[in-house]
């Protein structure tokens, strides 16, 4: 049977959950739709989540439909938890992206959407709540056309939207205006089909026109737009339809080279890890010894697996094997982590595709018996959501988090509390600033003179790089000039030092290259022992490398950058005048202003410190009508004072203290050549 692994995403509040519920109750795997009021939904399975109503963690649930076994992700439709909608966004075939009839596009809507066209990600369109009070099919139609993509076709007529008995009538070959509307669609990105329909369009069947709509929404071409209600089942029998028609299947060969991504960790009832993985290519089987890494990272030792378990028709039966295409549970993989990639080939789609947590909090136990119990509970969070960016510092005793947004804090907090026992205070979010080069800078230690206490020579030099490239490190020494254990000692410090620059920040978009290197080879006495006091260790690199680069730092002088959102607001135009004054108090910087009619539309550039406040004080000043959207934008500098953030390391700033803490021995290095 082939696989479809598809995804539900929107906006929050806008129906994926009742959709998923009702997507699951018409192939049969529950007998009762489950209601996300009451609490009582398949995939909201957190007690947190039943009573917020909303979803935090993604979900897998399994169904048979025409054939074909479909794996449904439920995602979260709010921002905060967009790390979740990302990993998931990686092992999808298909999407369904969610619009409420009565809200329409919203903020959250066009980020996704914007994503899901930049993967390619074939998406379908499913207009929901057309039963309630203020809907509006062709109002949302006309946003969808305006504000997600013009490559959008309606598939359905409603008929008496915003009552209880509205209907969904799917269109077909009799209807003239839908076949035209199809074919306008489909010819834009078709010359043979547009050539073909000019010279007779009479020439070009309903079932050629259908045939190129799904091969056109398999390549993310085109976004077909169905209606319906999640609550009375209006329109499903063709969103349903649509799924195995429009959507294409999973792929991948289950004899190749093993290759899948792990989306989900979680912990079972004796604490045991179980990881959700996507299979792209090959087959896992029982007791595998499967390698695994993160993101970019060297492969760690490969674990066995002890148990699979595979999504299959509402259940979750256990295994010998899970081959490509489909997703299964794997346990035995100790030192798995939410990101991760398994198997000898580099899977598909590892890359972050949304922005990184721009706020950072500090979280401290209420009873400072439990610190240590408050570390291991935020770790085991960590494994589910390595964004959450554990940061500790051992002195003051406190531990800092990255977040996307308060609520994001709320629900940590509660979790830590309900889940681990643990009631912890988090302080005031502020931004998550970045630091970058402001120039070439660079610093060298030889060993053997002073004031270099270690067995090791290293040379860095600093340079900027383009904004958003991260940081990289590069040899200016021959390859072979010293073993490569040192090298990558070298390297692996270089990229822990960037994580604290010289005011404490992230140091990015710069390169590091290694420009001196030099060592003491292993030395032993006559009769054979190890002189360790005589001989260069990968340790002596590790504790000179932070030296030596935060050196070339200070001297390249690093610039602090303040994350800020795009914002796109819109307002009724006479509220401008109140508006503006908050505007400039908060620093934001409107680039365009439009004025239609009574509605004024700006846009422009905010930092991130300063969004929360505009969103409280926006329905006061804007009658309640005011619509904010805001997305990561990017970095700007900090003007006037510049924040400083504690440091967690050794602090290698200050040389004497540094090695007070990282050798016993500061002076009296043993002689050598």
């Amino acid at each position: 049977m082939h696989a479809l692994n598809l995804g539900i995403l929107a906006h929050v509040d806008a129906g994926k959950t009742s959709l998923t519920e009702r997507l699951l109750h018409a192939a049969g795997v529950i007998d009762e739709i489950g209601s996300v009021d009451d609490g009582s939904t398949r995939t909201d399975s957190l007690a947190l989540e039943r009573r917020r109503g909303i979803t935090i963690r993604s979900a897998v649930v399994s169904f048979a439909l025409n054939g074909v076994t479909v794996n449904l992700l439920d995602t979260p439709g709010h921002p905060d938890f967009i790390a979740e909608v990302e990993r998931v966004l990686n092992v999808l075939d298909g999407a369904v992206l969610v619009v409420s009839a009565v809200e329409g596009v919203q903020a959250q809507t066009r980020v996704l959407m914007r994503t899901l066209q930049r993967l390619c990600i074939p998406t379908l369109i499913f207009v929901n709540k057309v039963d309630r009070r203020g809907a509006d099919g062709e109002r949302v139609l006309r946003q969808i056309a305006g504000r997600l993509t013009p490559d959008a076709v309606a598939m359905a007529a409603v008929d008496g939207p915003g009552t209880r008995a509205a209907r969904v009538t799917p269109y077909g070959a009799a209807g003239t205006g839908f076949t035209e509307r199809l074919a306008d669609l489909l010819t834009r990105h078709d010359d043979a089909l547009l050539t073909a329909y000019v010279e007779d369009p009479s020439a070009v069947s309903y079932g050629r026109l259908r045939g190129e709509l799904a091969a056109q929404t398999r390549r993310g071409l085109v976004h077909p737009v169905f209606f319906g209600s999640a609550v009375t089942g209006a329109g499903l029998e063709t969103l349903r339809a649509g799924l195995t028609e429009l959507l294409p299947a999973a792929t991948g060969a289950a004899d190749g080279p093993v290759s899948g991504t792990v989306f989900k960790v979680e912990r079972g009832p004796a604490g045991e890890k179980i990881a959700y993985v996507r299979m792209f290519s090959g087959t896992v089987r029982t007791r595998d010894p499967l390698p695994f890494h993160g993101p970019g990272a060297p492969r760690r030792s490969p674990a066995k697996v002890t148990a699979i378990s595979v999504f299959d028709r509402g259940a979750e039966p256990r295994r010998d094997a899970v081959a490509a295409g489909r997703i299964g549970k794997l346990w035995g993989l100790g030192d798995i982590r939410t990101g991760d990639g398994v198997g000898a080939a580099e899977a598909p789609g590892s890359r972050q595709h949304f922005a990184p947590p721009t706020l950072e909090t500090v979280v401290v136990p209420r009873r400072p018996a439990d610190r240590r119990a408050l570390h291991l509970a935020l770790t085991r969070l960590a494994e589910q959501d390595p964004l959450i960016g554990l940061r500790r510092d051992g002195s003051r005793g406190q531990t800092s988090l990255s977040l996307y947004g308060e609520v994001q804090k709320e629900v940590i907090e509660a979790t830590l509390a309900e889940e681990f026992g643990v009631e912890a205070d988090f302080h005031a979010t502020t931004p998550l600033c970045i630091e970058r080069p402001a120039g070439p800078g660079a610093a060298f230690e030889i060993i053997a003179e002073d004031p270099n206490p270690f067995l090791a020579t290293v040379g860095l030099r600093v340079d900027p790089a383009p904004a958003g490239a991260g940081s990289d490190f590069r040899l200016e020494v021959e390859l072979g000039s010293m073993p490569h254990a040192f090298v990558r000692a070298v390297e692996e410090t270089v990229h822990e030092t960037l994580r604290q620059g010289v005011y404490g920040w992230q140091v990015e978009d710069c390169t590091v290259t290694l420009t001196h290197s030099g060592y003491w080879a292993r030395q032993s006495h006559a009769h054979g022992v190890f002189d360790k006091s005589m001989s260069s260790t990968s340790g002596d690199f590790r504790q000179l490398t932070p030296l030596v680069l935060m050196d070339a730092l200070r001297r390249a002088g690093t610039r602090v950058y303040e994350p800020v959102h795009r914002f796109r607001l819109e307002i009724p135009a006479d509220t401008l005048g109140p508006l503006s004054p908050l505007l400039a108090r908060l620093h934001a910087v409107p680039r365009t202003q439009t004025v239609r009619d009574a509605e004024c539309l700006l846009e422009g550039e905010i930092p991130v410190a300063r969004v929360h406040e505009l969103e409280r004080r926006l329905p006061g000043l804007t009658r309640g009508e005011g619509v904010l959207e805001c997305a990561f934008a990017g970095y700007q500098p900090v003007h006037g004072e510049v924040p400083v953030r504690a440091r967690t390391d050794h602090d290698p700033l200050h040389r004497k203290e540094y090695l007070l803490k990282v050798v016993r021995r500061v002076a009296g290095r043993p002689e050598g050549g």
